[in-house]
């Protein structure tokens, strides 16, 4: 009987998504073993992901399982992906995606992010969220807020900040929906590449029965056409979780529209593109989107946001 090892982080929202993949893949009726384990993501807090350093700290250790053997996939937030994967691994699948927006969190639901007379203040980890705050809602002060969920929300709680600013996915599969203060539109508060969705990571040397039983039970064509042109355009700008990079794939027919860019640390300047192709062109749009980017402003850009946090 075939058995596939899986491996995931420990907080509540992996193991949510690493049992949704079980599920898809008990219903064909293949049995799963789980087994969860803290990355070093998980285990320093006191840090931001870019003091860590981006490169792997939710992925390196489930990695290390699958070289050894130990695990045939790792279940991972496809936002939380390196650009470039280590040799011998690769992407084997992507789940259906939830909706992709940042939304605020808040114990008091009539939040007014408008109001300069009492400027919020909003706690996340991420850069890309600062640096987007800053530019459209300057008077707003941000806070570093690392941990699962549920910590961050003990943390708001606490005094430590007014609201959350977290991705819509995690709070709607945590049970959180009816916290939800604000939901910011994805045209202008363009998400991280992969946002909303689950990726499926194996060692190239994953026999091809179990790689084709995975595919048929969790890959989703029409999430994975998009993923494919948002990791393109990532990789072509080499970012990840410290770099303020976004990018949203979406599909209309056979068109794919990708809109991505790359926004300064302080929020001063945005860069945008917009590129429409065929589906089937997802990777080639992605890297044609990328390279628009740093051939106009990006490569100097990108340069600058690196200076800036090796001396911070």
């Amino acid at each position: 009987m075939t058995v596939i090892r899986i491996g995931t982080r420990k907080s509540r929202l992996a193991m949510w998504q690493t049992q949704s993949v079980a599920d898809a893949l008990e219903k064909r009726g293949i049995a799963t073993e789980i087994r969860s384990m803290d990355t070093k993501g998980d285990k320093i807090l006191e840090k931001t992901i870019a003091k860590i350093g981006s490169k792997g700290v939710f992925t390196e250790e489930l990695e290390e399982q699958l070289a050894a053997g130990l695990t045939d996939i790792a279940v991972h937030s496809a936002k939380d992906m390196q650009s470039h994967l280590p040799p011998g691994f690769e992407l084997i699948a992507f789940g259906l995606r939830e909706k992709v927006n940042d939304v605020l969190v808040s114990d008091n639901v009539d939040l007014d992010l408008a109001d300069s007379r009492r400027p919020l203040k909003i706690g996340t980890s991420s850069v890309r969220r600062v640096a987007l705050l800053k530019h459209f809602y300057p008077h707003l002060e941000t806070v570093d807020m690392r941990g699962n969920l549920q910590t961050r929300i003990a943390k708001m709680r606490a005094g430590d900040c007014d609201a959350l600013m977290l991705a819509y996915a995690g709070v709607w599969r945590m049970g959180y929906g009816d916290m939800i203060a604000h939901t910011f539109d994805e045209t202008t508060f363009i998400p991280p590449v992969g946002q909303g969705c689950i990726a499926v990571e194996a060692a190239a040397a994953l026999p091809k029965d179990k790689r084709q039983q995975l595919r048929l039970a969790v890959n989703d064509a029409e999430s994975e056409t998009c993923l494919l042109a948002e990791r393109a355009f990532l990789r072509r700008l080499e970012g990840g979780c410290s770099i303020p990079v976004f990018g949203l794939a979406t599909l209309e027919g056979d068109e794919l529209i990708f809109n991505g860019g790359l926004v300064s640390l302080d929020g001063a300047t945005v860069l945008k593109h917009t590129l429409v192709g065929p589906r089937h062109t997802a990777n080639e749009i992605g890297e044609q989107a990328g390279q628009y980017i740093l051939d106009n402003g990006g490569r100097e850009l990108l340069a600058k946001i690196r200076r800036q946090q090796d001396e911070s």
